[in-house]
């Protein structure tokens, strides 16, 4: 059954990909939109498994452990003023209003909190693919918005700690922070003085394709220990592809990497977003979710663009530095889960969560192609 659903998934991904190219759209925003269609919700031809939830984790994986190697180390450095005011500006937005949103829907304080944290969340996986179609990933732009996605994490999930704290969870707020501390502490100096040894060495066994073996396996071994010390485990894979952009196998790397990326596990990763949504009960709470959407997409557009504008960037480009922002992802779902089983959530507002972090998901594409176009026309103009 795997193998039809893989098959299934793979030609219609690349279709709708390319119909959605053609529309003007990055190529994401039909791969997402044919998930749905493939989904229980509509058609009902893929089902979602763990076997194919496993083979998306490792598509989002190898998706920023691509943009990881992509990077450009001097330019991340100079980007990290704006790196900061994008991302407290991203989160400082959604979580007040979401605050109030909460206060009005007759949440309790402490649910209100944790409904306006939940849409503080960001997730770039999708902007990243958005970014390297529109050829801005290697731009301040792109660079900044990869380092504001690793503040935003960082930051929202010690306040996610702090909060469950006060709610009564079983959480050590000191220990949350010091095993981020140790996790980046380390992933830092590992990259810097081991992985360039470790792919030194590996590469020089007597078997095939050892250099991107011990690539692969460097970025598991990140993506898992960031996933264990609570920071979310596409930020490992991003630190991984940074270490290894500053040495010698950067290109091979990331050519063999992104063979088997886009060959498989990417377009998994992206259609299975669409495959996971479900829509029962959407009717009664359609107004719910349209002002939470609103809410969510508005919310993080402005205070990440703000923190952007506020940093040197024009408005053309903050507004498309918002809009990358704007997708909550796997983040947000991970997240929502936890106030779940925390009573923090109540199932029917974690059923009207999931479509307002899928619309962000379905939205942030065709935002970004729009800002991003016009910040390049007014480019072309002005040279």
């Amino acid at each position: 059954m795997l193998i039809l659903q893989l098959a299934i998934i793979l030609i219609t991904s690349k279709i709708a990909g390319t119909i959605s190219v053609r529309l003007g759209q990055p190529s994401v925003l039909g791969k997402l939109l044919i998930g749905i269609v493939l989904g229980p919700s509509v058609l009902g031809l893929v089902t979602e498994t763990e076997t194919l939830t496993e083979f998306s984790q490792i598509g989002v994986i190898l998706l920023m452990f691509m943009a990881g190697l992509e990077t450009d180390l001097d330019e991340f450095k100079r980007t990290g003023k704006a790196s900061t005011y994008v991302g407290f500006g991203g989160i400082i937005a959604p979580l007040v209003l979401g605050y109030f949103a909460g206060i009005i829907l007759n949440l309790t304080t402490m649910e209100a909190w944790f409904l306006g944290l939940l849409l503080s969340a960001t997730s770039v996986s999708i902007s990243v693919q958005a970014l390297k179609e529109m050829n801005r990933l290697k731009t301040p732009e792109g660079t900044t918005i990869l380092g504001a996605a690793v503040i935003d994490d960082v930051v929202v999930i010690i306040a996610l700690a702090f909060l469950m704290s006060f709610a009564g969870g079983d959480v050590n707020l000191t220990t949350v922070i010091l095993k981020k501390v140790v996790f980046f502490v380390c992933a830092i100096f590992v990259g810097w003085k081991v992985i360039p040894w470790f792919l030194q060495k590996f590469s020089t066994l007597k078997v095939t394709e050892t250099v991107i073996s011990s690539a692969l396996i460097i970025c598991f071994v990140y993506a898992y220990l960031a996933e264990y010390t609570g920071v979310a485990a596409i930020i490992g894979a991003y630190i991984a592809g940074v270490a290894i952009s500053v040495t010698d196998f950067k290109h091979e790397v990331f050519e063999k990497v992104e063979t088997i990326s886009y060959s498989i596990f990417v377009p998994v990763f992206f259609t299975s977003i669409g495959i996971t949504a479900h829509f029962t009960g959407i009717t009664e709470n359609i107004g719910l979710i349209i002002i939470l959407s609103i809410l969510a997409i508005s919310t993080k557009l402005i205070g990440a663009a703000l923190g952007a504008k506020a940093s040197g960037f024009g408005w053309k480009s903050s507004l498309g530095i918002g809009s990358a922002m704007v997708s909550r992802g796997e983040v947000a779902l991970i997240i929502a889960a936890i106030g779940l089983d925390s009573n923090l959530l109540s199932q029917n507002m974690f059923a009207v969560i999931v479509i307002v972090v899928l619309v962000t998901t379905i939205v942030t594409p065709p935002m970004m192609k729009r800002f991003f176009k016009a910040n390049t026309e007014k480019e072309t103009r002005t040279a």
